[in-house]
């Protein structure tokens, strides 16, 4: 009924900051696991991280293009993250009908 497995999946995320980016991609990981299985997950515990691609976007974007110039930055992170993940397997449980 318990079954501990480990997948490894691709995440990727964007943010104002290299922490937001992070935390946008690492947030992905449960729904990622739902989506891809008909499993009541228990626990997900990564294992491993490893950073695919991570990218720095700069411009300048400027108030009515001529004043005030100001230099903006977008980072995205794609990560590859080996997990063990305990779930309960829904399959095996038996219903009765009332």
């Amino acid at each position: 009924m318990k079954v501990v497995t480990r997948r490894q999946i691709r995440v990727s995320g964007k943010g104002s900051s290299r922490q937001h980016a992070f935390a946008a991609a690492l947030g992905q990981v449960q729904a990622t696991l739902l989506r891809e299985g008909e499993q009541v997950l228990l626990r997900v515990e990564p294992l491993e991280v490893d950073v695919v691609e991570a990218r720095e976007r700069v411009w300048t974007e400027r108030f009515l293009f001529l004043f005030l110039p100001r230099e903006k930055r977008e980072y995205s992170v794609t990560l590859d993250i080996t997990v063990s993940m305990t779930s309960l397997d829904t399959s095996a449980v038996t219903f009765s009908r009332t």
